[in-house]
């Protein structure tokens, strides 16, 4: 009797630890939207680009005093550091839309603000899972690449600044849709 109950018990556990597990991972980046068009301003890139300073190292300073200046910055308001992009490609290429360049441009001038003038920055390329996972996988590196060089030459972005890193179809935004264009995306992510 006892094991009769168990099993139908042990199901609906099972069953509801995957509905919860299914509900995270469709909500995962609602936190982080796809910008597009004119979504992407200067200013939406560096509140969700900025990440908080590192720490003030506390403790005893061995005789040297703090100088204050008569000037206090203002804090910096602390974003997720992260911020995905539609920048469009022709379809398998890696060759960027006038479109793209016009979100770059913008993009560019994000990076260069005060704000985020010392900071480095992963761009990830994604592709949707149609096709070969291995060439998605070369192809959202190139993608991601021809972003790094294209803000590195036209934007004067210290090229030491930027990597590209390729994600292939590991990590879609909408897993609903397969080839949804928010799969096809670059995200940017501030590094120290």
């Amino acid at each position: 009797m006892m094991k009769k109950l168990i099993k139908p018990a042990l199901f609906a556990l099972l069953l509801g630890t995957a509905l919860v597990s299914q509900a995270a991972d469709d909500n995962k980046d609602k936190g982080n939207p796809v910008l597009k068009g004119n979504q992407v301003t200067e200013s939406n890139l560096i509140d969700a680009l900025s990440i908080a300073p590192p720490e003030a190292a506390s403790g005893a300073t061995r005789g040297f005093k703090v100088a204050k200046s008569g000037q206090q910055s203002a804090p910096v308001k602390a974003g997720p550091g992260k911020a995905s992009l539609l920048i469009t490609f022709a379809t398998n290429s890696t060759e960027l839309t006038e479109e793209a360049k016009g979100l770059l441009a913008t993009l560019g001038k994000a990076l260069q603000s005060d704000t985020l003038a010392g900071f480095s920055f992963k761009v990830e390329g994604h592709a949707d899972a149609r096709g070969d996972a291995e060439a998605n996988m070369r192809l959202s590196q190139g993608r991601a690449q021809a972003v790094v060089d294209y803000l590195a030459s036209h934007d004067g972005i210290l090229p030491e600044r930027l990597s590209a890193v390729g994600k292939g179809s590991t990590e879609p935004m909408n897993t609903a849709r397969i080839d949804a264009p928010e799969n096809r995306r670059v995200t940017i992510v501030t590094t120290r």
